[in-house]
């Protein structure tokens, strides 16, 4: 665990955010090495059922994980006052809440797998295989949110390094299982959705052993678990705001995936590497503003409100230098990267078109993300959501549709994207330079008023 309200803010949100983008970055190389093992051993059509998955995949679970994010806010407010036993209990009411909708989404997933591909207008050589690869996946679907759980609670205590290690062992554990079930049991897109599924279920029971027996707050036992019903409405309050927006993104996704099966497997398959790649190069932002949300719940908990704005001007500085390097890097080096997951010369060409035209505006994402990540940590994540709706739903898809109607064609598709944020950077911080997210946190200082002027920025020493 680790104090976030006392030390130098810049140093505090770097060593926190680095564990945990480690973290990530190895959890992106799940996906990553699968898309490497197909497109190299299964083929463009494996490549693009696997891809065709994951916005299905992402709609099911993107409530859920935003009331997961509401709780990991909760458990550092209450962490940064010193309140252990709610600590405890939202621990408890968190994993009970996943457990069930592990089960429900499961069901779902399996049931109207098909309606909804067929619904995305999936290529039909396609299809079996992703049903394939998702029905596995959703069968494991239990391991996803626990370990996820695990790494929320934690981060939220201002630990980030214990999720890092299990992350690691699980994803070295993906990559074996992968070449083996792929390349020696010749079992194709069901090997590789087998082997996440296998890791991350290690990687979750592996976690709740140790932390179980060496960690003083974090004690998950399954059958003494208990509901809070007060605490719950606290993370859903806090967390569906942030689970509607994932929502709508993850619609948004299948939508724009829609949009891209029109144009064919080679799209779908350099639109499934590209994703990859893109992912992988916006982490960094996505994890300095993912610890500014923790590092601001906690100062804001200890009413420490200058302490956080400090942290989020240092957030967005570090992102937008990260966010201009990788840039260039990605911009100089687009055909060398898709050539990693595919020779194909169609696939790799369209592939490396998105990745120029997106990269280029890795600034603006980086600067909505952290705005965004100053707001959650506050507990103001209804302002977000809207942002969010309003740049994919009212902007990028329609300018996707329009755009590859045109001579543009699928080009157009990667162009609406960056659009998108530029309006969303915008938005979000006008909105922080009102004030209004002030006063929004789990419980109210009796030396806090909403009405208070917002402070000055403390001059530097």
């Amino acid at each position: 665990m680790r104090d976030l309200t006392k030390g130098n803010e810049t140093k505090l949100i770097v060593r926190f955010a680095l564990p945990m983008l480690a973290g990530n970055v190895f959890q992106n190389l799940y996906n990553i090495v699968d898309s490497v093992i197909v497109g190299n051993y299964l083929g463009k059509e494996a490549l693009a059922a696997v891809g065709a998955s994951f916005p299905v995949i992402f709609t099911l679970i993107a409530l859920v994980i935003g009331v997961g994010s509401g709780a990991s806010i909760v458990i550092s407010q209450f962490f940064g006052a010193k309140k252990t036993d709610e600590v405890r209990r939202t621990i408890d009411t968190i994993f009970i809440f996943f457990i069930g909708a592990a089960i429900i989404l499961a069901a779902l997933g399996i049931v109207f797998s098909e309606s909804i591909f067929r619904l995305l207008q999936l290529p039909e050589e396609i299809l079996p295989l992703a049903q394939t690869y998702l029905h596995i996946y959703l069968i494991g679907l239990f391991a996803f949110f626990g370990f996820n759980g695990i790494a929320s609670i934690l981060r939220g205590l201002g630990d980030s390094k214990t999720p890092l290690y299990f992350m690691i062992i699980a994803t070295l554990a993906n990559i074996v299982l992968d070449l083996l079930f792929v390349i020696v049991f010749k079992w194709g897109v069901g090997g590789v959705a087998m082997a996440t599924v296998i890791s991350q279920a290690g990687a979750f029971i592996t976690a709740i052993f140790y932390l179980n027996r060496t960690h003083t707050l974090v004690k998950i036992t399954l059958t003494h678990l208990q509901f809070d019903k007060s605490i719950f409405k606290s993370c859903v309050r806090i967390g569906l705001p942030t689970g509607f927006q994932q929502s709508f993104v993850a619609v948004g996704a299948m939508a724009i995936m829609g949009i891209v099966n029109g144009f064919g497997t080679n799209a779908v398959a350099a639109y499934t590497v590209a994703l990859r790649i893109d992912s992988l190069a916006k982490m960094p932002a996505m994890n300095f503003a993912s610890a500014l949300s923790s590092f601001v719940g906690q100062n804001l908990g200890a009413n420490e409100e200058q302490r956080a704005r400090n942290g989020f001007r240092s957030t967005m500085v570090i992102s937008v230098i990260y966010s201009i390097i990788i840039s260039l890097l990605i911009i100089f080096l687009g055909e060398f990267l898709m050539r990693m997951f595919t020779d194909d010369p169609a696939v790799i060409h369209i592939g490396e078109n998105y990745l120029v035209i997106v990269s280029s505006f890795y600034l603006a994402f980086a600067a909505m993300f952290s705005v965004i990540g100053m707001l959650r940590g506050a507990g103001d994540t209804l302002i977000p959501m809207y942002i969010t709706v309003v740049t994919l739903w009212v902007i990028r898809l329609p300018l996707s549709w329009f755009l590859s109607r045109g001579p543009l064609g699928v080009t157009g598709i990667w162009w609406a994207i960056p659009i998108a944020w530029v309006v969303g950077a915008i938005g979000s911080y006008i909105y922080y330079l009102s004030g209004r997210w002030r006063g929004k946190t789990v419980f109210q200082h009796k030396d806090f008023s909403v009405n208070q002027p917002v402070p000055k920025p403390a001059a530097k020493q």
